[in-house]
């Protein structure tokens, strides 16, 4: 179908894009599209970026696209681009007031663009919105627990997100799902490029709480599938993990996570100078300091000892690491310190 213009808003007064990424997901794919084709609220549009598929994917999508009653437009890497630049491109494609991102093996239940314009038409101050979801196995067999739980944005993360903070809690780790989110399309210019450092997901939640409010729709508006081609899955952790889990990151991982910190406050820092831009650049320098000092801490615990009394003192390890847990396991776990 043709790509439609901005002005070609029909009935409605918000224009909405899909920004779908597929690569070899004629498994899933239909079930996904069906379920966008029947949303109560249509998209305005569906853009599609297909990164080399080898299966039946492509078929799938013409298919489709010859009997939706939007438009959908359907473009081919030359290249593979891999999840986040794939997911760069179709931003980059789309026209919409506002852009839901869509996964290929996912199930929207039918009110979620609904549900997403009504929020961003009630609420001038939400750049960009996200709900929960219902976790299901490959063949939509409920796993008995949301996605909700296993990223652990709990009663006080919701709150600082309600109070307009959302950043503490996107600065500390980050909890919004791309297959959940849409985001006005006034803040793409500022969210692309996206860094090759950075899940596309985490990096536009980010960046768009320096700019404006986040707000978080607690129903399930869609069924989040896990399977054995997910790319990024979403389970509870058990013991084993836990156990796992108990033990320091190598200095590498912590020098990565400082890289990623240091290219977010570049980017944060070129944007309008307001209080909130401020503060999210404030914030990102203040963890890179910490995560550089977790990563150089020595061996000898009598020598580090003072470093992270310091740091817990300074509320750094509550901030910016998961609190007693990372402490205690700066004071207790020798390797693999520097």
């Amino acid at each position: 179908m043709d790509t439609p213009h901005r002005d070609d808003r029909s009935k409605h007064k918000m224009f909405i894009s899909i920004a779908m990424c597929t690569c070899n997901g004629e498994m899933y794919l239909a079930d996904q599209l069906e379920s966008i084709a029947d949303q109560t609220r249509r998209p305005d549009e569906l853009v599609v970026c297909d990164d080399e598929s080898t299966d039946g994917t492509v078929e799938i999508l013409r298919s489709f696209a010859e009997k939706a009653s939007f438009p959908v437009r359907i473009e081919f890497n030359a290249n593979r681009l891999g999840t986040t630049k794939n997911f760069e491109r179709v931003i980059k494609l789309c026209v919409g007031d506002a852009i839901a991102l869509s996964d290929q093996d996912d199930v929207w239940h039918a009110l979620k663009l609904s549900r997403i314009e009504q929020v961003f038409s009630t609420a001038p101050s939400v750049g960009l919105v996200f709900s929960d979801a219902e976790v299901v196995g490959e063949h939509l067999n409920p796993l008995g627990y949301r996605l909700w739980q296993s990223e652990r944005f709990g009663v006080r993360e919701q709150r600082l997100f309600h109070r307009g903070r959302a950043a503490e809690v996107l600065v500390k780790r980050n909890v919004v799902t791309g297959a959940t989110m849409a985001f006005r399309g006034v803040f793409r210019d500022a969210i692309l490029p996206i860094p090759d450092n950075w899940i596309h997901d985490a990096w536009i939640a980010l960046i768009v709480s320096a700019l404006a409010d986040i707000a978080h729709i607690p129903d399930c508006l869609i069924t989040y599938r896990q399977h054995p081609g997910s790319q990024i899955g979403s389970r509870i952790k058990g013991f084993s993990d836990r156990v796992a889990g108990a033990q320091r990151k190598s200095p590498e991982v912590y020098l990565v996570n400082a890289d990623q910190g240091a290219t977010a406050v570049e980017r944060i820092s070129s944007l309008e100078d307001t209080p909130r831009v401020r503060n999210v650049a404030r914030m990102l320098e203040e963890k890179i300091a910490h995560v550089r000092t977790r990563g150089s801490l020595p061996g000898v615990r009598t020598k580090r000892l003072p470093i992270i009394i310091r740091e817990l003192f300074a509320r750094r390890y509550h901030r910016y690491s998961n609190g007693m847990n990372s402490f205690w396991k700066d004071l207790f776990f020798s390797f693999p310190f520097v």
